[in-house]
């Protein structure tokens, strides 16, 4: 039987929440060489590509982790995308974006091997995880995740239901002038009292560091994405291993 999520972090001492990467290689390396040092579980909250200087090498040490036990990853919008580009799907690619990522595995010497880990791995990466009182999800949360798990295979299939809100967070179907879709966070106020959300997608910080928002119901939520590989630098919380 495969082990829930959240039980592959209950022998640690602790857990690094490690927002979006972004490419940020020298961010992430120093986000997990901490939190070993501290036997401490990574789990990434998503977006582990585009923009930054060197995608491959954040995948070989997400990989490293997956295999030693010692980390996970979240879906997020961009390994969705990628895992589309790298199964043959027709997309919109951003030069700065996928297509960076797109032609650094190109280049890399085990390019190959990593477009195939990728495709393996996003294809079964968890779209949300509850872990008691406390919701890891990268772009947003609905009260649906508290009664359901994600797909098995979310990572596979077109986004839709709650797979759509966990990848893309809540949208308004207008787009902004920077040819970005519009993004709304009235779903804050339905975190319950008791619950907590950790996520990413957003860069909701003005001070560079994570950005708590209250809830109307008395939960929060922490926004991590600071804006690694973006301009910004890459953030995260550790957080008992126990809810």
């Amino acid at each position: 039987m495969i082990p829930r999520p959240e039980h592959l972090w209950r022998g640690f001492a602790g857990l690094r929440v490690v927002a979006d990467v972004h490419g940020d290689a020298e961010a992430f390396i120093h986000a997990i060489e901490g939190a070993l040092a501290a036997d401490m579980f990574v789990l990434q909250l998503g977006d582990l590509t585009d923009h930054g200087p060197d995608s491959p090498e954040v995948l070989r040490r997400i990989f490293a982790l997956i295999d030693q036990g010692q980390g996970l990853f979240l879906l997020g919008n961009h390994d969705h995308k990628l895992r589309r580009a790298l199964t043959g799907t027709q997309l919109r690619i951003q030069a700065e974006g996928l297509g960076r990522t797109l032609a650094q595995l190109d280049a890399a010497p085990d390019g190959d091997v990593l477009k195939a880990r990728a495709v393996e791995e996003i294809g079964r990466a968890p779209a949300w995880i509850r872990d008691g009182g406390r919701i890891f999800v990268h772009g947003g949360y609905h009260p649906g995740m508290l009664h359901s798990a994600p797909p098995p295979d979310a990572g596979m299939q077109k986004a839709q239901g709650l797979v759509t809100r966990a990848l893309f967070g809540q949208v308004t179907g207008r787009m902004r002038q920077d040819g970005f879709p519009d993004r709304v966070h009235d779903w804050v106020d339905k975190i319950p009292a008791d619950v907590t959300v950790v996520c990413g997608h957003d860069r909701r910080s003005l001070d560079g560091r994570p950005f708590v928002a209250e809830g109307a119901l008395g939960g929060r939520c922490i926004f991590l994405d600071c804006g690694a590989g973006k301009g910004g630098h890459l953030a995260w919380i550790d957080l008992p291993s126990w809810a």
